[in-house]
């Protein structure tokens, strides 16, 4: 069974897909772009056989402050994907509890979202998040950069 929370109508986060039969039934839920944020699995082996971009972006749960680069790197392909009409992003980690929240936290709030509304709303749909004090310093510092830089 796959995890997976759809937190708007185009963007879902949750936990690690790690099988064929699960990164089908992912495909089968419309997602077409995965933002992996395992440091432990890398998702690209197994999206071949689908028609799904994968984004491998390890990052360890380590809850240390995480380098804008990281967020960077997935709020772009992201922010890419979806200016496809079409397009529904999966952003995951192992269990969607730290890393796949910080990095949803972060596409909210460079789309515009107040991070204390996005916080509310992907923790009202994914009651299970844990929004580490370390990883939300993490995006507003990537905000506060990328907005300054013009993103």
């Amino acid at each position: 069974m796959i995890d997976l929370t759809w937190i708007t109508d185009r963007l879902a986060l949750g936990g690690g897909i790690w099988t064929p039969a699960n990164m089908a039934e992912i495909v089968r839920n419309g997602v077409t772009h995965i933002v992996d944020m395992q440091v432990e699995f890398d998702d690209t082996p197994l999206a071949k056989e689908f028609p799904v971009i994968v984004l491998w972006n390890p990052t360890d749960d380590d809850f240390q402050l995480k380098p804008p680069e990281v967020l960077q790197r997935g709020v772009e392909f992201a922010l890419q994907a979806l200016d496809e009409p079409e397009a529904k992003v999966f952003v995951h980690c192992a269990a969607g509890v730290h890393r796949a929240p910080m990095m949803t936290l972060a596409i909210l709030g460079a789309m515009g979202w107040d991070l204390g509304k996005a916080m509310d709303v992907i923790a009202t749909r994914r009651p299970c998040v844990d929004f580490a004090e370390v990883y939300v310093q993490s995006v507003k510092q990537f905000l506060r950069e990328q907005v300054g830089a013009g993103l």
